[in-house]
């Protein structure tokens, strides 16, 4: 069939589908993009042509559609995603934030950056960066480091093999991340007698693998020997859809289930066995039961340093690890007996190998027990005070808004930490917190992914000024889309979350506050900032509402679910207010070992405490 390489891209990805459990749909849903001469002439005529077969989305930042490709792909459980296209130059550049949000997530984006000429004739050409060491250098090299799978196109012969190798790693569970072709220019715009047969539909079928049976006799004995097991539930148990067999295990087993930041709702609040989140942002009663823990068994989880508190969560000193995981770099992890599979399927089997097997029912009270204490502190935080409106109270009444079908979004800043500790999940899919990353600017882009993708679902937004101001646009996108969000616009004038870990350290906030330089100390500690955010969100199309006390903040989300068009809720928090309940659990941030700012002793004190706790289960 012959067309150019940019037509052959659009035809071959218009045709490609993935299916799971006999659950089929488009590998990629449509195509962002941005234009600009390096694609505008290739990807921009071919994506014009091709019409409702390559659906076409504009975004308004290059960052911002890679992460509406990531929430997209996420909330499909990274069965569909979308394709992003840029010129070459600072258009492609811009793609490397998101790209390592999504590789470092484990979701799947295909990024079309333009490159400069494969012919090299016109060089330098506008935007090319020349490296002295080799013409064979161009800005997007820097997404190499950031891709799952990175290929440069130079003549029409290699599109087969890099569009198949692209899609086996976009539809692979383990590999799966940011996937890029570099696309030179000129050769989008050449024409080539591709074979017919690489335009014919195809189905990728994404597998469940299975445990091993050796590992699943060792896991199980290993539990048998349990006294005090915790289950560490990750991310893998949404996205293999494992939510179910989770809670049957659990409550077979009695095995309370700890949640990391990404696995959180892997069962609903309420359930006997949910001892909730799990680590530096989590609550009492998790971070309890996993200081007592002797075996822990992680489904679907990286073991993140939030997750273990920088390794001093786990504080029992015999205690083993069993873990599965479809990656088998996450199933190795802290020496524990590795079931490299899929978590439903790996559930299921560990569950017969297991059957009859529960703890006693003074363990599951101790669950019940701690739960409850956790329960009634994160009520008192949410309760009406009359005074300022807090953080706290914002999230629980947006939690009071929300039904079970419904998404909360959010990324960055304070904001993450207080919804895993505090926000009650329906289920998996109804917290959506990117915090593998936790990039600014990604919740309003995300979200608009997250409501792509369920469109039936109210999607509420939770972002802090500090990450609005990252990038705010693609409110725009939204608009123009038609795509309605509940934005909640969380103003405290400043980075409080950095704000007050750097007082945690001795760095005394500084440069954590929105503050205009005072002339005679030279400093940002001047009157605050004059900047009207809600005056914004409306310049971008939004409807806007503001909040002052808790009862009109209820009222105002409830205006804004009734809403037809996206709605920003506007609402302001003091900078240094009250957090909620605390975590009782330490992170490694290095302290400064030498210096005169005040606090900085008693920061070295406690770091030096929270150091001496630190192992490394090996």
């Amino acid at each position: 069939m012959r067309m150019t390489v940019a037509q052959a891209v659009v035809a071959f990805l218009a045709e490609q589908e993935t299916e799971r459990d006999g659950v089929r749909q488009r590998l990629i849903a449509g195509c962002f993009g941005i234009f600009g001469h390096g694609n505008v002439a290739g990807l921009g005529q071919a994506l014009l042509q091709a019409g409702a077969r390559m659906p076409y989305f504009q975004a308004r930042n290059e960052q911002a559609m890679v992460h509406t490709a990531a929430g997209y792909a996420r909330t499909r459980l990274r069965a569909s995603t979308y394709a992003c296209t840029t010129s070459i130059g600072p258009g492609a550049t811009n793609l490397v934030t998101g790209a390592a949000l999504a590789t470092v997530n484990r979701l799947p984006v295909l990024l079309l950056p333009g490159d400069v000429f494969a012919t090299r004739v016109a060089n330098p050409v506008l935007q090319e960066l020349e490296d002295p060491r080799s013409l064979d250098v161009s800005v997007n090299d820097t997404l190499r480091p950031v891709s799952r799978y990175w290929d440069r196109i130079y003549r029409p012969e290699q599109l087969p093999a890099a569009l198949l190798a692209a899609a086996r790693v976009l539809t692979d569970p383990a590999e799966t991340g940011a996937v890029t072709l570099a696309l030179p220019q000129d050769v989008q715009a050449e024409v080539y007698d591709f074979p017919d047969e690489l335009f014919a539909p195809r189905v990728w079928h994404i597998a469940r693998p299975r445990p091993d049976r050796a590992a699943l006799e060792r896991a199980a004995d290993l539990l048998r020997s349990a006294r005090r097991p915790l289950i560490v539930a990750g991310g893998g148990v949404g996205y293999s859809g494992a939510a179910e067999a989770l809670a049957d295990f659990a409550a077979a087993t009695g095995i309370p289930v700890a949640e990391t930041q990404a696995g959180k709702g892997s069962l609903p609040h309420g359930h006997p066995c949910a001892a909730g989140p799990l680590g530096a942002t989590g609550s009492t009663a998790a971070n309890a039961l996993a200081r007592e823990a002797d075996v822990v068994v992680g489904i679907g989880t990286r073991y993140s340093d939030f997750t273990t508190a920088s390794r001093t969560i786990f504080a029992d000193p015999d205690v083993r690890f069993v873990n599965l995981n479809v990656a088998a770099f996450d199933a190795a992890k802290l020496g524990g007996v590795a079931l490299t599979g899929d978590a439903r399927e790996g559930l299921r089997e560990l569950a017969r190998e297991l059957d009859g097997w529960t703890l006693p029912s003074a363990r599951r009270q101790r669950t019940a027990d701690l739960v409850a204490s956790w329960d009634a502190a994160v009520d008192a935080a949410r309760a009406a005070t009359g005074g300022p409106l807090t953080q706290a109270q914002v999230l629980g009444a947006v939690n009071d808004a929300a039904r079970p079908s419904d998404v909360v979004v959010c990324a960055a800043g304070s904001m993450p930490g207080d919804l895993h500790r505090q926000w009650r999940a329906a289920g998996p899919g109804q917290y959506h917190v990117e915090y593998g990353y936790s990039c600014m600017g990604y919740e309003i882009a995300g979200g608009l992914g997250v409501r792509l993708a369920a469109p039936d679902a109210e999607v509420f937004v939770l972002v802090g000024d500090g990450s609005y101001l990252m990038m705010a646009q693609e409110l725009a996108t939204a608009v123009a889309e038609g795509v309605k969000l509940t934005v909640v616009l969380v103003d405290n004038r400043g980075y409080a979350s950095i704000g007050a870990l750097s007082e945690h350290v001795g760095a005394g906030r500084f440069g954590t506050a929105y503050r205009a330089r005072d002339p005679e100390s030279g400093l940002l500690d001047g009157p605050d900032l004059p900047v009207d955010l809600a005056a914004n969100a409306a310049s971008l199309g939004a409807q806007v509402l503001t909040a002052e006390t808790l009862t009109e903040l209820r009222a105002a989300l409830a205006k804004a679910a009734a809403a037809s068009a996206t709605t920003v809720v506007y609402v302001r928090t003091p900078l240094t207010g009250d957090p909620g309940p605390s975590s009782d659990a330490w992170w490694d941030v290095p302290v400064a070992q030498a210096g005169s700012t005040p606090g900085l002793a008693a920061a070295q004190r406690a770091y030096a405490a929270g150091k001496a706790t630190q192992r490394g289960h090996w």
